[in-house]
């Protein structure tokens, strides 16, 4: 079996279906020059070897691991698990079609007690080492392990609330290293010395993203985008950045232009003193631009020149995650983003003005959209919002609300329209997505998995309403100063990032001008008919009931 490595300008290109399509772009922005951090990829076939139980399949994840830690160990000049000058890295998933935040990934391995105090020692940062080594362990026992992690966040909470402060974000370095050691305490026990074998940490985390393959999760979402036909993950291992070292550091995610609307301007997230599951998971809202524009004030201009770099290279708007460790911008992946199906039709008619396109690729990207069905919705006299957040999801849903999956499916069925509404967006929730009309969270960014799973749906969506509380085992919500019960009917404004109370007037229109650009194309392209019809009605008005 051969090994892929990525490093530098000098890096051969890959095609996904051998080693996944984050891993072949990561090496395709390797080969251009941009900031990657040093890595290598286990391929696709591994994947279906391992779940089939061939043979060899152990011997070549050992021997492939074993090969790559050697290379990014001598690219780095670092130790995996070492005293000294410690290399950690991050397993991530990729398969030949992005499925984002459905299979696994886990960061900071060969963070043991040893590399901890190398840590300490070439950064000076001690608050930073303790900082990864209960990362690591949160992330190590609930992929690897299955550890139900409600031990780890209570005991996060009693921490946070002695200490007098509002998240663990503002733990100093003595409370983080304390948060550390309980948490070891808690797992001590499971597994067979992996806490100190920096090893046996590669081999559990690879293993536990190829069998996230077959997590319920990833088969659902496969059967809901029709892509059965994959063959599996590839593995990649990068040479960890790290982006939880202080307030000139952070994990952010940038759209090239808006995934949501199409408008041909970037969308940044971006958590200072972070790694990027705190933003991807959705777990965490992003910091406001004015506090990003004190704390790195050249970032934004340098991610942007990247952006306009990559939607040339690659012809598509792109989705990419990148660290910033100590000031300096490092780019993790890159991937199409994303859209919904009203901003798919703009983009692909903008990049055909900016000629990175043809006319016929356009369309081509395009075939699957319902051009009879797409409308923008807008509401009529919907009064004031009930709460207010962030847009991650254009558009106008009405429906009653559900509070878990469950509820969205047991509402769905009785024939109304749902809005799924949660504490977080779980990528677990993806069922629940297929059900619901519209997605609303308490917290979460723009960029969160799930927020790319409901615009791939083309689902409005709402997140990071700071005033909504859910009760979900009562089966109610806390919605500013109004309490709402599951099955009542609310209201969502995905741009804006509006809730209302009840059913809102809507008006609906027809994007013609855009509509009749397509249709000039298809009568060029002599194949109108193949594509349906493009019949523009009047708008039309959709009264509460």
């Amino acid at each position: 079996m051969d090994i892929v490595h990525i490093s530098g300008a000098s890096t051969a290109c890959h095609s996904a279906e051998e080693i996944g399509a984050k891993a072949a772009n990561l090496a395709k922005m390797a080969s251009i020059g941009l900031p990657v951090p040093p890595a290598f990829v286990l391929p696709v076939k591994l994947c279906a070897d391992l779940i089939c139980k061939h043979v060899h399949a152990e011997r070549d994840l050992r021997d492939g691991l074993k090969e790559g830690i050697e290379f990014l160990e001598s690219t780095t000049g670092k130790r995996f698990g070492d005293h000294r000058r410690p290399l950690l890295v991050s397993v991530r998933s990729g398969a030949a079609r992005s499925m984002p935040g459905m299979l696994n990934t886990v960061l900071n391995v060969g963070c043991t007690s040893r590399a901890v105090h190398g840590l300490i020692r070439v950064t000076g940062r001690s608050r930073l080492a303790w900082d990864c080594r209960r990362r690591f362990m949160e992330s190590f026992a609930e992929t690897v392990l299955g550890f139900d992690l409600t031990r780890f966040t209570a005991r996060i909470s009693e921490l946070t609330a002695d200490e007098g402060v509002a998240s663990d974000r503002e733990l100093d370095s003595e409370a983080i290293e304390r948060l550390a050691a309980d948490e070891q305490a808690l797992i001590e026990g499971r597994g067979d010395g992996w806490l100190e074998d920096a090893d046996e940490q590669l081999e559990g985390a690879a293993r536990a993203v190829y069998q996230s393959w077959m997590s319920e999760r990833a088969q659902t979402y496969r059967r809901l985008q029709k892509l059965e036909h994959l063959k599996g993950t590839a593995v990649t291992v990068q040479a960890m950045v790290l982006g939880n070292g202080g307030p000139s550091s952070g994990a952010g995610v940038a759209f090239s232009r808006d995934p949501s609307i199409g408008s041909a301007r970037p969308m940044i997230d971006l958590v200072l003193d972070a790694q990027g599951e705190d933003l991807v998971s959705g777990r965490r809202t992003p910091d406001s631009e004015a506090t990003i524009a004190r704390a790195l004030p050249t970032i934004a201009t340098e991610l942007g020149g990247i952006l306009k770099q990559l939607e040339q290279e690659f012809g598509d708007v792109q989705d990419v995650e990148f660290t910033v460790e100590e000031g300096k911008l490092w780019i993790l992946q890159t991937r199409a983003a994303k859209r919904t199906p009203r901003a798919a039709v703009r983009i692909a008619i903008d990049l055909v003005h900016e000629e990175l396109i043809t006319q016929k690729e356009a369309l081509e990207r395009i075939a699957d959209v319902d051009l009879a069905s797409l409308v923008e919705v807008s509401l009529c006299a919907a009064g004031d919002p009930v709460i207010t957040g962030i847009g991650a999801s254009g558009g106008i849903a009405v429906g009653r609300a559900a509070f878990d999956s469950e509820g969205a499916q047991h509402l769905a069925a009785d024939g109304d329209p749902v809005i799924l509404m949660r504490p977080d967006t779980s990528t677990a929730d993806v069922a629940g997505f297929a059900m619901a009309s519209g997605v609303v969270t308490a917290v979460g960014a723009r960029t969160a998995h799930a927020a790319l799973v409901a615009r791939q749906m083309g689902k409005p969506c709402v997140v990071g309403c700071r005033d909504m509380a859910i009760d979900a085992a009562a089966r109610r919500a806390q919605l500013g100063k109004s309490a709402i019960s599951e099955g009542d009917w609310i209201t969502i404004e995905g741009e804006g990032g509006k809730v209302y109370l009840g059913r809102s007037e809507t008006v609906v229109t027809k994007p013609e001008m855009e509509l009749a650009e397509i249709a000039s194309w298809r009568s060029q392209d002599g194949g109108g008919a193949r594509h349906g019809s493009l019949a523009q009605p009047r708008a039309r008005r959709s009264a509460p009931a």
